[in-house]
């Protein structure tokens, strides 16, 4: 017997150029959460670990290569249990390296924006709670 998952495990990755922009995803608006804007990344499949496949994601997502050896973990954000649905945990890492060029290969759009730019962007709950974490604490509001 199959047996369904309480959670869902998700990567996240927070992307900073040297000019201290970060790159932000916007959802395809036939997606849930269509329209947001998140950072960039995806589930892990099982078996699988979360910088392999924070990695995999980037390259599928982005067409950039990271190395699993220069990501930095930041902190994570998860979501309750509801109406039978899974919840979900997102670990955030961050780097500052990559090798190519950013696209938005599955989708949605990509930016590199400021701090003060993300701020203000409506975004899911759990990615304002991951903003929160990596820029330090702010008066977001979450788009649910």
């Amino acid at each position: 017997m199959e047996r369904k998952s309480k959670w869902i495990a998700v990567v996240a990755l927070a992307l900073r150029k040297a000019d201290s922009r970060w790159l932000m995803h916007r959802r395809p608006p036939e997606k849930h959460h269509g329209g947001l804007w998140e950072f960039p990344g995806g589930k892990v499949e099982p078996d699988e670990l979360p910088d392999r496949a924070l990695e995999r994601e980037i390259r599928e997502e982005l067409g950039i290569a990271i190395r699993r050896d220069r990501l930095q973990p930041v902190s994570f954000a998860q979501s309750a249990l509801h109406d039978g649905a899974p919840g979900i945990v997102i670990l955030l890492y961050r780097t500052d390296h990559w090798t190519g060029e950013p696209q938005a290969l599955e989708g949605g759009e990509v930016a590199w924006l400021t701090r003060e730019e993300i701020i203000p962007l409506p975004k899911p709950p759990l990615d304002v709670a991951l903003c929160r974490a990596l820029f330090g604490g702010s008066s977001e509001k979450a788009v649910q």
